[in-house]
């Protein structure tokens, strides 16, 4: 059982990190995991699990981290939030006594033992100071509150209270403004999906209209949706026919013509009539809040880069603290004369050291990346699957559904009895091939019962005038019938017999998509791609040559195709992409699976990567967004390490100062986040 725990405030990685290790040891905790940029912990617990055992991980979250609100996800309306304020009236008093201060300076010409500037320092420092002493609690002695408390206590020891009280000041602020931006993207990336459903006209059995939460939609209420709302939960259309929006999905404007007994999906925007809809579903189970849970909780599946960031504060910082302990002790051995100079330069080196700007850009680059992608319609279920975009040399594709449209026509027949006898047996499937063949004839069906499907293969039933099969060439040939048609024909082939005697074929054939050709060919620039089928050889090699060239494997079954595809040779990573549905096997078995198909309950569940709208162009844009992600991430990456070393190389010969120090953190820290949201608002963006 998975339970999602809100911790507000916590944007410490590192302090997430030790929450996660202490998780682990309650005894009804299987694992933890915490998305930064959500700011949610997810816990597999045990059934032993009540909601009275918050307090234990409330207590937990208390003694490694202070001022984080830890409260149950479905609570989260129902918590009262300090204003900015109340929660900072005892920095506000220190500024004061610590201006006070300089008053009492220049009156009585006191440093190191004004007492007002001692008491300001304290006050406005209390939460860092709360929680380095918590750290050394857990003997945690190497962190950034540590660094902070250290570096700027050793400044107004050697009377520099300005330097000291700037840092902190600075410090805090940046630390609000890092909380202010984590939450303001992950507002900003569900705005720009658009999903959230503010309300539902839901009918009573009398007709009357009740507005409700989404959330209280039971299965079968009737649902009154007019122009310009959404539709809250997935149903489907009792009354009334109209045109819908599929933006919020897929991320394309297109309308789509719906009726009566059309199944519509919770999200999609209705642009025309008023519908009744039944619900088929109750809005937690409904495809807008399964992807809406998607995309808050895609960071828990990790990047390498973004695990390589956490490991890395993990030693830095002891490390760093480390160095500034030799930069005061060797030169002070040699001269003691100035050691008040070498405290100043190590308590600098500390503040520029700290790892503020990677562990909070790095985490929220991707997350900036997954929003993005979202409202082009694509999915990833971890920024992991993001990331590893970049690495795809093959491709394996479906045909049906993927390249083409899977809406077929009859292209052709042996005679109206091999129609008649295909169309009476195939009444009886559900397979979209089947469904062609029936509308394709219009005369008396012959009767038949014991009606028995093999996927894959075929369908067999009894007739009056004996047994019917109806199928694939191998599907007749089981049954020993010897099908006089030597040779496949471009299209779908459907073989049909009665009893021993083979009495012909009928030619389906699907239209490939217009956006699978240019599509193929960004694609084959730089990778391969191999397209498997369970079509004939004359079918496969047209719809491989019309796309653009590409390689193809032919005459597959479901479990032929898992095999064909593990014999596909690649020097970095493959993926797969199919529709979700018959090709479950594949999209597991792949590095990467990419499910097609309108975010069908299957392609949801099974794929790594969802495109929402059935668009293969789509696809080019989902590794255009990897390379863009991988990009920015690199830069802040570079940027941050780069401004680091270079002013801890200026502080060990003693020419920075605490402001330079605090630009080094804060500075770079914010010029950071400021990147990492251009994947969201830059002009690449847009044109994306």
């Amino acid at each position: 059982m998975i339970k999602k725990i809100v911790m507000e405030n916590l944007t410490c990685s590192n302090c997430a990190g030790k929450i996660e290790r202490a998780l682990h040891d309650l005894p009804f905790v299987r694992s933890a995991s915490y998305n930064l940029t959500n700011q949610t912990m997810l816990l597999d617990v045990t059934d032993a699990y009540n909601d009275d055992d918050i307090h234990a991980i409330r207590k937990i979250v208390n003694d490694i981290e202070h001022g984080v609100l830890t409260y149950a996800y479905e609570k989260r309306h129902h918590v009262a939030h300090k204003g900015f304020f109340r929660s900072n009236w005892l920095i506000m008093v220190g500024i004061v006594l610590f201006s006070s201060g300089w008053l009492l300076e220049n009156a009585y010409e006191l440093v190191r033992s004004n007492p007002f500037y001692w008491i300001g320092y304290f006050l406005v420092a209390h939460k860092i100071g709360i929680k380095t002493l918590k750290g050394l609690r857990r003997r945690d002695y190497f962190n950034e509150n540590t660094l902070m408390m250290v570096a700027t206590l050793a400044a107004m020891a050697t009377g520099h209270p300005y330097e000291a009280m700037l840092v902190i000041i600075f410090y805090s602020l940046g630390e609000h403004l890092q909380h202010k931006a984590v939450h303001q993207s992950k507002n900003e990336v569900r705005s720009l999906m658009d999903l959230h459903v503010e309300y539902a006209n839901v009918l009573d059995d009398e007709g009357n209209v009740q507005v409700k939460d989404p959330v209280a939609i039971k299965k079968n209420d009737r649902i009154l949706v007019k122009n310009g709302e959404k539709i809250p939960v997935d149903g489907i259309i009792e009354k009334g026919s109209t045109t819908l929006n599929t933006s919020a999905l897929t991320g394309e404007a297109k309308p789509a013509n719906v009726g009566v007994g059309s199944y519509v999906l919770s999200g999609n925007i209705n642009t025309g009539n008023v519908i009744e809809v039944r619900a088929a579903k109750e809005y937690g189970d409904s495809t807008i809040a399964r992807i809406i849970d998607l995309i808050e909780n895609s960071t828990v599946h990790k990047a390498k880069t973004e695990t390589f960031i956490t490991k890395f504060a993990r030693y830095y910082t002891p490390i760093v603290t480390a160095l500034a302990v030799l930069m005061f002790a060797i030169p002070t051995y040699f001269d003691p004369g100035n050691a008040e100079d070498y405290i100043l330069r190590a308590a600098t080196f500390l503040v520029i050291s700290c790892p503020c700007a990677l562990v909070l850009s790095v985490p929220l680059s991707y997350f900036a990346g997954i929003g993005m992608s979202a409202k082009k319609g694509i999915l990833f279920k971890g920024s992991n699957y993001l990331d590893m975009m970049r690495e795809v040399d093959l491709i394996g594709i479906d045909k049906t559904g993927t390249l083409t449209h899977g809406a077929f026509e009859v292209d052709g027949y042996t005679d109206i009895e091999t129609l008649r006898l295909a169309a009476s047996v195939d009444r009886y499937s559900n397979h979209p091939i089947a469904k062609s063949v029936v509308e394709a004839y219009d005369g008396e069906f012959t009767l038949v019962q014991n009606v028995k499907e093999t996927a894959g293969f075929g369908i067999e039933a009894e007739s009056a005038e004996g047994r019917v099969l109806v199928g694939s060439r191998k599907w007749l040939k089981r049954f020993r019938v010897d099908v006089t048609d030597s040779r496949d024909t471009a299209g779908s082939n459907v073989f049909v017999a009665l009893g021993d005697r083979y009495v012909g074929r009928v030619v389906i054939k699907d239209k490939i998509k217009d956006s699978a050709r240019p599509t193929m060919e960004k694609l084959l620039k730089k990778r391969r791609v191999v397209m498997l089928t369970g079509d004939n050889q004359d079918t496969a090699s047209e719809v491989a040559y019309d796309v653009g060239g590409i390689d193809y494997r032919h005459g597959l079954l479901p479990d032929e195709k898992v095999t064909e595809f593990e014999k596909l040779t690649s020097k970095r990573l493959k993926m797969y992409v199919g529709d979700g549905i018959n090709d479950a096997p594949l999209l597991k078995a792949a590095d990467i699976g990419v499910a097609m198909g309108s975010g069908s309950e299957l392609a949801i569940d099974v794929a790594d990567v969802i495109i929402m709208d059935d668009d293969i162009q789509v696809l080019d844009k989902a590794f255009t967004m990897s390379r863009r992600t991988r990009a920015v991430v690199i830069q802040n990456i570079v940027l941050s390490l780069g401004v680091k070393f270079s002013f801890l190389a200026l502080a060990g010969f003693g020419m920075a100062t605490m402001l330079m120090a605090i630009f080094a953190d804060v500075g770079i820290t914010l010029i950071a986040v400021a990147n990492a949201l251009r994947l969201t608002y830059g002009r690449k963006a847009k044109q994306l």
